[in-house]
């Protein structure tokens, strides 16, 4: 059952709102009855106009833009288009990672596995997730690491984390063992958005504080 907290609201103007989405509520509706609850229908109980400009995974908590009207939808999805949003996302991965890097390995759907995501070097689109290590807990062999995706594909922080054998935390598709994170949630957060609201010219650093 998705969590019934009030979804908590992190910024708002004119033409933007902000939450900070909990683990487990999807960002938009599914197909299936059970999955109709999701932030986008809670935003739009207040926001009969509101539409969706990015998504997040259900397992991953954090910042979710809703455009309050169209012309801020087309604004926003041309920002994340262009790359002109920095996007950033506290996680806990598995083992020491020692130094700040870069992944590039292309992803495709695993259609056998959906909806897991593989790595295919051939047939899979670019994607591109820059990282760099915050501290180091010896007792649980955990790093606390800062991704920033390049590029939007479906499941990227998760699969990349995984292909250089760091997988996150708490992940129940890509980590071995999901059950040895103390919590019962994945350990992903997007935390950071940073762009220039493209009506009123306004840089905008949105943080979200970062619940594991």
């Amino acid at each position: 059952m998705p969590p019934q907290d009030p979804m908590c609201m992190v910024y708002e103007d004119d033409d933007l709102i902000v939450i900070d989405k909990p683990a487990g509520l999807l960002s938009v509706m599914g197909r299936l009855p059970e999955h109709q609850d999701s932030a986008y229908l809670r935003i739009r109980q207040q926001y009969p106009l509101a539409r969706v400009t990015h998504r997040l995974d259900m397992a991953t908590s954090g910042l979710l833009m809703f455009a309050k009207h169209r012309r801020a939808e087309i604004a926003i999805s041309k920002l994340f288009q262009t790359r002109c949003i920095q996007k950033y996302y506290i996680a806990l991965v598995d083992g020491e990672v020692q130094a700040q890097g870069m992944v590039e390995a292309p992803l495709i759907t695993d259609w056998p596995n959906r909806p897991k995501q593989k790595i295919d070097f051939v047939e899979g689109k670019a994607a591109k997730t820059c990282y760099q290590p915050l501290d180091y807990n010896a007792a649980f062999n955990q790093t606390r690491i800062q991704l920033e995706p390049i590029t939007g594909r479906s499941h990227q922080l998760r699969v990349h984390m995984q292909h250089i054998g760091h997988p996150i935390m708490g992940d129940k598709l890509y980590h071995p063992e999901p059950a040895k994170f103390a919590l019962k949630r994945m350990a992903l957060h997007a935390t950071s958005l940073k762009f220039i609201q493209p009506f009123t010219q306004q840089p905008l650093d949105i943080v979200a504080t970062v619940p594991f």
